[in-house]
């Protein structure tokens, strides 16, 4: 006689960690939690997977439910199971990280969330659930990434001054950059496009750049590899 099988009993919800960056500094988008459990509580963004979706769509619409963000740069950054991570149950969830322009988009709350609102990373509340290790393991997969992708051109704006591309990715790692031997890599790659415009600063104007997506894929397929 065959043994029943008796599927596990678990959800799946997703959680997105949102980056922006504003003012040099990076920030996380976070919401307000309309109901329970932790009610009030500043969260990622999140909810449970419907059963006709994948992962990948569950995420997307969360991200335009709760915050109204669509089209934008996505990731997976992992699964967190811990037996005890949510009071409801057992509840698997998927990370994910995104990264924005916050200058782009005009935040809504809605399902689930009574607000939305960006914080400077250092300057977080305290997260309810997992949510500060979801973030940490975001956090850590951007720091990887963008010696190696240029992904952190997502966070800027179309037009750029060298200063901000250096500021963006000193926010990101969390400590300073040598000024002369980062701008000498950025250069040497030639995936910028120097504009005949500049922006006027305190002291003096600056040059403006945008990152040229054609001529980067460009260079990856005659072989170029990028790295910072």
């Amino acid at each position: 006689m065959k043994e029943q099988f008796s599927a596990p009993i678990a959800s799946i919800t997703v959680d997105c960690v949102i980056f922006g960056f504003r003012d040099n500094g990076l920030e996380i988008l976070l919401v307000k939690r309309s109901s329970e459990p932790e009610t009030g509580k500043w969260a990622l963004p999140g909810g449970f997977i419907e059963k006709d979706e994948t992962v990948e769509q569950g995420a997307e619409r969360v991200l335009q439910m709760m915050a109204g963000l669509s089209d934008i740069f996505m990731r997976q950054t992992g699964v967190f199971s811990a037996v005890d991570r949510h009071p409801m149950g057992r509840v698997i969830t998927i990370g994910f990280m995104a990264l924005i322009n916050p200058s782009h988009f005009s935040l809504s709350s809605k399902e689930h969330a009574s607000e939305a609102k960006w914080y400077a990373i250092k300057d977080l509340p305290l997260l309810p659930f997992d949510h500060q290790k979801i973030l940490d393991q975001s956090l850590e997969q951007l720091r990887n990434e963008v010696k190696f992708q240029p992904v952190g051109f997502e966070l800027l704006p179309e037009k750029f001054t060298m200063r901000e591309l250096q500021l963006l990715y000193e926010a990101i790692a969390g400590s300073a950059l040598d000024r002369r031997n980062f701008r000498r890599k950025i250069k040497a790659m030639d995936m910028l496009v120097e504009l005949k415009e500049k922006r006027s600063g305190a002291h003096k104007s600056a040059d403006l750049f945008r990152f040229d997506q054609k001529k980067y894929d460009q260079l990856v397929a005659n072989g170029f590899a990028f790295q910072l």
